[in-house]
């Protein structure tokens, strides 16, 4: 099938799953379209595996040919980040500035080395030989939050502010630093690398601080270039070449094309809309905001289907998800003790809401960031005790992210009403 017609089909499919869950399961969209792609494609399993379905196997194969690395890492991703981030209030962001540093440096590295500790202790008691260094790779493609997830589910939820961009402003950032560490294992990991501490400073300035450049150069000459126009079909066709051409730039010069549209899309969110709006008026940006506001939903939920129509892809073992499932307290207990820690030092300058550490933990989600670098560990290279590190990696990933996404999602909504309750109450003294 045509890699386009596929996208159109199942883009339809998104939607249909989307329109039904108002009347049916009334869940949060994103949640709700991850959920029935996992239902359909457990469907389509068993019609081939069970029945010998002809169509439901021309289906599998149709969604394994996809690239979820390319479609998501090298495309989709521009332009989700971007759109998420022009929703940023640069002023709030500022008012947490040394939280968000502090979590996004120091919690997902303390994270990736929690993680690979604690996963090498639990397949050490299982008696599975999994090398210390493929755990630490685990710990650091999984740690991350995935800013798609997060600015899907949360931002819907009205959350108080604090919290809000703390949740926000992390998963937005993080991914740059979670992508050095990442990087850096990998390397030593099936190169036989040095991890020194140069190489990876100059991984960091070069990938991350080049990203966050190259993001305020386009955001400068974006800037420039909006506020001069008088078309507002010009100015729209503006911003749509930033998380395209600008994109697809920073990925050519192998810097973090996902940090310069997350710092672009706060600064024209933010600097360039207010302008526009004093000199051409409320309408001269409404359009423009309307506009990435029904790409971001679209796109969201052509992501998240094909998110859960991944297993489909995936040589299914229940030892695996077996292991996938171990590595969901493991996670969860990790991002607890990460982003916990720094809270204690915090707590002894500024007030916070009682619930930031539970929400930050329960809502730090992850999602195709994850996979698309799960999938990025190399096949039929590494074999342990009979099976491909790449389809352990993989599926222990899916397990975690699927979990993440359902489970978490679904469950996150208390601790936020609790938060807003107690927003209120302080408020009222």
């Amino acid at each position: 099938m045509n890699a386009w017609y596929l996208i159109c089909f199942l883009s339809a499919l998104a939607v249909f799953i989307a329109f039904t869950n108002q009347y049916v399961l009334k869940m949060q969209t994103t949640i709700a379209i991850t959920t029935g792609s996992v239902v359909i494609s457990l469907l389509l399993i068993i019609a081939v595996k069970m029945l010998g379905d002809n169509t439901a196997l021309y289906i599998t194969q149709v969604v394994a040919d996809i690239d979820f690395n390319q479609l998501l890492l090298k495309g989709m991703l521009g332009f989700l980040l971007f759109a998420g981030a022009l929703e940023i209030d640069l002023v709030a962001l500022k008012k947490q500035r040394w939280e968000l540093t502090t979590l996004v440096l120091f919690s997902t590295l303390a994270s990736t080395f929690i993680v690979g500790y604690l996963s090498y202790y639990v397949f050490h008691l299982l008696n599975f030989p999994i090398p210390f260094i493929y755990c630490l790779l685990f710990g650091a493609l999984i740690s991350p939050t995935d800013p798609i997830a997060v600015l899907a589910i949360i931002k819907q939820m009205n959350a108080p502010q604090g919290i809000s961009i703390q949740v926000e402003g992390e998963s937005l950032f993080n991914d740059g630093v979670g992508l050095v560490i990442f990087t850096t294992i990998f390397a030593v990991a099936f190169y036989g690398t040095e991890a020194n501490a140069v190489d990876i400073a100059e991984l960091f300035l070069v990938d991350a601080i080049g990203g966050v450049l190259f993001g305020l150069a386009i955001a400068a000459l974006g800037h420039i270039t909006i506020i001069h126009c008088k078309d507002i079909n010009t100015r729209l066709l503006v911003t749509l070449t930033i998380p395209s051409a600008g994109f697809a730039l920073a990925n050519i010069w192998e810097i973090s094309g996902a940090l310069a549209m997350v710092t672009s899309g706060i600064i024209l969110g933010n600097i360039t809309r207010s302008k526009v709006s004093e000199r051409r008026g409320p309408e001269g940006t409404r359009y423009i905001k309307d506009f990435w506001h029904a790409t971001d939903s679209f796109l969201n939920a052509l992501l998240f289907l094909i998110i859960g129509m991944l297993i489909v892809t995936m040589p299914l073992s229940w030892e695996i998800i077996g292991f996938g499932l171990l590595m969901v307290p493991v996670v969860l207990i990790a991002r607890f003790i990460s982003v916990g820690s720094p809270y204690l030092v915090f707590q002894r300058f500024r007030q916070y809401d009682k619930h930031s550490v539970k929400i930050l933990t329960w809502g730090g989600l992850r999602g195709g960031l994850a996979l698309a670098m799960a999938a990025a560990i190399p096949s039929d290279m590494v074999n342990i005790d009979g099976m491909d590190l790449h389809d352990i990696m993989v599926i222990m990933t899916y397990v975690v992210v699927i979990f993440s996404i359902i489970a978490q999602g679904l469950t996150i909504s208390p601790l936020i009403q609790k938060s807003i309750h107690a927003a209120q109450n302080r408020a009222q003294k």
